[in-house]
């Protein structure tokens, strides 16, 4: 069986961290999330993938080649216009036989599910997650274990079980993309073409999720995935570690990095090649540091991402944030992370007001930032690709 995994889109939800960097390709514990995905596909049993690639597919191609790395067969099909998932998926026609499974980029899975997936029967299965608000999803309407409906964002749910994006299909399913029809949105919908699957009488199933599920929609999602990630993190050290080093906990710690004498790191914590970090710095948990970063004396980190090649200046404080690649942060940067009222933190996002669902949310920065000394940073803020402070300079929004 093959798994054809959706990768095309921008994420522009996402920018400013997509502005050079495909979505599926931002990295959480210090893989990309199409990595994850990929490996939690092998594991369940699945040795041949189709990439629907679209936006800088070159970066996804050269990262996992032939799939050889991971001892499996991938295959590059770019989707030249994107309208729609059934769209997306009709371009995987002529590369899969019978049944296959079909995964989004941009959502993490257990191993488990998609174990309990592949063995099922039925012309189609779908996933679905138990939620409490489920007027903001589309639904499922079952009958005797057997989907009826999906219905998008029903004013009157006629069950709790939202459509997870994640499905088994079988050939059949591309006669029925075939004849789906534009949707208000101007889109090929997924849901309009197994909704005439099922109308034909076909068998349609479903299979509520009972492991990991992360939707990766906005960039706090990341926070999110990476805590989770953390958790199953195996302590191991390639670098070196000063002497008067403390490592607590389950920290990994790359090929090429100095942990230098006094730093403080409490796991679960990666830390990726070629990093110096220290001396007498405090890393806290859930943090993931990318490859060749610098982290400075005095530097306190918390419950973030930092990504390759950016440098942390002494006497800063970042905490539940995620850093671009290649930033730097001028002496005494301080990140705050937390209102004074404790209220959900919410970010200004395209010109739209979000609640972030996060008490705890600092700064979203982009590729290429550098702060002046001194530079303090509200909550929730997003700073551009390329942005510059002036010394002494507060961010506010």
């Amino acid at each position: 069986m093959k798994a054809v995994v959706l990768v095309a889109g921008k994420g522009t939800r996402m920018e400013p961290l997509t502005s050079d960097c495909p979505k599926v390709m931002l990295e959480v514990a210090n893989r990309p999330i199409l990595e994850h995905i990929l490996n939690a596909a092998v594991e369940a049993g699945i040795e041949g993938f189709v990439f629907i690639t679209g936006y800088l597919e070159e970066q996804i191609k050269d990262y996992f080649g032939d799939g050889s790395k991971w001892g499996v067969s991938i295959e590059y099909v770019q989707q030249k216009e994107q309208l729609g998932t059934a769209n997306a998926i009709g371009y995987a026609r002529g590369h899969v036989e019978g049944a296959f499974l079909v995964l989004n980029g941009d959502m993490l899975i257990g191993q488990e599910d998609l174990k309990s997936l592949v063995s099922r029967k039925e012309e189609a299965v779908i996933c679905v997650k138990e939620v409490e608000n489920p007027s903001d999803f589309g639904v499922l309407e079952t009958d005797n274990n057997k989907v009826v409906r999906i219905i998008e964002k029903p004013k009157n749910p006629p069950t709790n079980l939202a459509n997870a994006g994640i499905y088994l299909f079988r050939e059949s399913l591309f006669d029925f993309i075939d004849k789906t029809q534009l949707s208000v949105r101007r889109e090929l919908e997924i849901t309009d073409s197994i909704q005439m699957l099922i109308d034909s009488g076909a068998p349609v199933g479903y299979h509520p999720l009972t492991g990991r599920w992360i939707d990766i929609g906005y960039p706090w999602d990341l926070l999110k995935a990476n805590e989770h990630l953390l958790k199953d993190l195996k302590g191991s050290c390639e670098g070196t570690v000063e002497p008067n080093a403390t490592i607590k906990g389950e920290v990994a710690i790359g090929k090429g990095t100095l942990i230098r004498n006094g730093s403080y790191i409490e796991g679960p914590v990666v830390i990726g090649e070629n990093c110096d970090i220290g001396p007498n710095c405090f890393i806290r948990p859930s943090t993931a540091i990318g490859n060749r970063v610098r982290i400075g004396n005095a530097v306190e980190l918390k419950n973030t991402i930092v990504m390759e090649g950016t440098h942390v200046g002494h006497l800063s404080y970042v905490g539940d944030s995620i850093i671009g690649r290649r930033c730097n942060f001028g002496a005494g940067t301080k990140v705050a992370n937390l209102r004074h009222d404790g209220k959900n933190i919410k970010v200004i996002l395209k010109g739209r007001i979000l609640d972030s669902g996060r008490r705890k949310l600092g700064v979203i920065m982009g590729d290429d930032v550098h702060t002046g000394i001194n530079t303090s940073i509200n909550i929730g803020v997003i700073m551009e690709k390329g942005k510059v402070t002036l010394p002494g300079e507060v961010v506010k929004h």
